[in-house]
């Protein structure tokens, strides 16, 4: 099962809204295995696995185990992305939202957004294949407010609001965020709203530019159906890597492929299959020659190389040492 993703904004923007908070968000991304510099990749996708252990460490870093409602208040504006562009290109709140929910997987492989008119009152579902952790729902909650009235110059107004988690601090507090009243213990995260607002027109539409704003939309879909082909051969490999008959064939074979579309398509996003099999096999060696006990020679097995030889030749290629040596710096690093 190829693993999901969400945008690395997300990350950006509660990283954002722990610094204004006062909380030390370089803590936080520490206690994930993140830093800054990775924080600035435009390209940056993080796995919907992570985002648990991203609310825990935010939970004891800053000593608040309902963080998200402070966090909520300190949002930044969501600005900048292809998904603003759609709304403001469109010549209606109503087609705005319609059209960005068939491009939110450059938001989150996770979400589940959908949209349902219910007479007078519409509403907006912003669940997603898993229960997220409460504080994320909490955020999200607040931004996509935020980001509708952005987009109506202060004109939406949020008539009511369901979260799938019991209320961590007081109702009010909520309400004072959202500005209507809250729900909790719901089915799934919905946002009640006023139905009229749909027909709430954006003089400042312009085909021309929708035009070219959805095929920048289409083209980063494409990129990240292109990145799943990566992920899906990191699978396979990890799957059949102890066989030892690791071959671009035998990984096509595994994914349906033809060869030579296999090869055609990792060239499209600008890699191979030898590629990717190096770095997983240079990742999972060092991983297990620094984490572990296991002998060389297990190692050597557990990479895929026939002969501890090749593997040695392998080894100081990628890192400049033996394995031998590598491990002995790992140890003295983590003893030290």
């Amino acid at each position: 099962m190829r693993e999901l993703t969400d945008s690395g904004v997300l990350l950006r923007l509660a990283y954002q809204a722990l610094r204004k908070a006062g909380i030390d968000a370089d803590a936080v991304l520490a206690r994930c295995g993140a830093d800054l510099l990775q924080l600035e990749d435009p390209r940056l996708r993080t796995p919907v696995a992570a985002q648990d252990s991203f609310w825990r460490a935010v939970s004891e870093v800053s000593g608040d185990a309902h963080i998200g409602l402070l966090l909520a208040r300190h949002l930044p504006r969501f600005r900048g992305q292809v998904i603003e562009y759609l709304f403001s290109s469109s010549s209606t709140f109503g087609e705005g939202l319609r059209r960005a929910l068939q491009y939110q997987r450059l938001l989150s492989d996770a979400m589940l957004g959908r949209f349902e008119h219910q007479g007078e009152l519409s509403y907006l579902a912003s669940g997603s294949r898993q229960h997220e952790p409460a504080p994320l729902a909490e955020c999200m909650m607040a931004g996509i407010i935020q980001f509708f009235a952005q987009v109506t110059d202060g004109e939406f107004q949020p008539h009511r609001v369901w979260l799938r988690h019991p209320a961590g601090a007081a109702v009010a507090d909520y309400e004072a965020v959202y500005g209507c009243p809250v729900e909790f213990s719901q089915t799934e995260n919905r946002l009640y709203f006023a139905s009229t607002i749909l027909e709430r027109t954006f003089w400042h539409a312009e085909p021309e530019l929708l035009k070219l704003h959805m095929q920048v939309a289409t083209e980063k879909l494409a990129e990240l159906e292109r990145l799943d082909l990566v992920a899906d051969v990191r699978r396979v490999i990890a799957q059949i890597l102890e066989s030892g008959d690791v071959s671009l064939e035998s990984v096509a074979r595994q994914l349906e492929l033809r060869p030579r579309a296999l090869r055609s398509r990792l060239a499209e996003v600008g890699t191979s299959f030898n590629h990717i099999l190096n770095d997983y096999r240079s990742r999972l060696a060092r991983r297990l020659l620094a984490k572990t006990d296991e002998s060389i020679d297990q190692i050597v097995y557990l990479t895929g190389f026939s002969e501890p030889s090749t593997f040695y030749r392998a080894f100081r290629r990628w890192t400049s040492e033996t394995p031998v040596e590598y491990r002995r710096r790992k140890r003295a690093s983590i003893s030290s």
